[in-house]
């Protein structure tokens, strides 16, 4: 079964985004940053999205995020699912920061339970197939509308979202050019997607013993 083992973020200044993504999200591996200066407009097709366990620890990362360079495009703030906010971080990338709890039930953390690289797609059907014929199990599906892949040994789940929906969740519009500036390290890799979307092999394991 395959799965995302993380993403790679292209940015125009590497050492800046790594700054920015370690004061505000500690992602570690999950999360890879190279130097790319490829031209894009607008929406790229794709966010970010972190889950937290109560709305005190979205506040938290939202505020970190925020104090270390990031946009707010949607404050904080309850709705019918639960409580959530939309940032962008200074490379460009937006990142969407939720919690299905409406209520605080703990001390607050920044603490991310989970990661899900959402993308917008032209045809969710159509890229759910690609997707399964390439090795991705689909566990929650919508019609035309949603697809979610989430193997649960998988560091970084995908959903699959219409284009048009996924940039109005952001606050965007959904026009963009260009790069996507993301690719997707898999096991399921190399290949590109319907979309455009880049999915590169994990690198061998290494074979390093300390000294």
């Amino acid at each position: 079964m395959a799965s995302v083992e993380f993403v790679t973020l292209e940015v125009g200044d590497p050492t800046a985004a790594d700054r920015f993504y370690t004061a505000a999200f500690d992602m570690g591996t999950k999360l890879r940053l190279r130097a790319s200066d490829a031209p894009t407009t607008g929406f790229r097709g794709f966010t970010m999205s972190l889950i937290a366990s109560q709305p005190a620890n979205v506040d938290n990362l939202i505020d970190a995020a925020v104090e270390a360079g990031a946009t707010a495009l949607k404050p904080a703030a309850k709705s019918l699912w639960g409580y959530g906010g939309v940032v962008q971080a200074p490379d460009g990338t937006i990142w969407t920061v939720a919690s299905s709890s409406k209520k605080n039930t703990a001390p607050p953390t920044r603490q991310i339970d989970e990661t899900v690289l959402q993308l917008g797609v032209a045809d969710v059907a159509a890229s759910k197939r690609f997707y399964v014929d390439h090795g991705l199990t689909a566990t929650k599906s919508y019609g035309r509308k949603y697809v979610e892949f989430a193997d649960p040994s998988s560091p970084i789940k995908l959903s699959l979202n219409k284009r048009p929906a996924l940039a109005e969740a952001a606050g965007v519009t959904p026009d963009g050019t260009g790069s996507h500036r993301l690719a997707i390290g898999s096991d399921a890799g190399p290949f590109t997607d319907p979309d455009g979307f880049e999915w590169v092999p994990l690198p061998p394991p290494s074979h390093d013993h300390p000294h």
